[in-house]
């Protein structure tokens, strides 16, 4: 049962940094088109 436990544990912790990496590659994407979005209305 104290495996169980601790396997769940892992799995919990494991999945937090994989949306938490998930995120941070969101947030880039999202500001990578803003700029482009940017330079281009500013170059009409």
């Amino acid at each position: 049962m104290t495996r169980l436990i601790v396997l769940l544990a892992l799995l919990g912790v494991t999945a937090c940094e994989t949306i938490e990496g998930a995120g941070r590659d969101l947030e880039m994407t999202g500001e990578a088109i803003t700029e482009e979005s940017q330079e281009a209305q500013a170059g009409l």
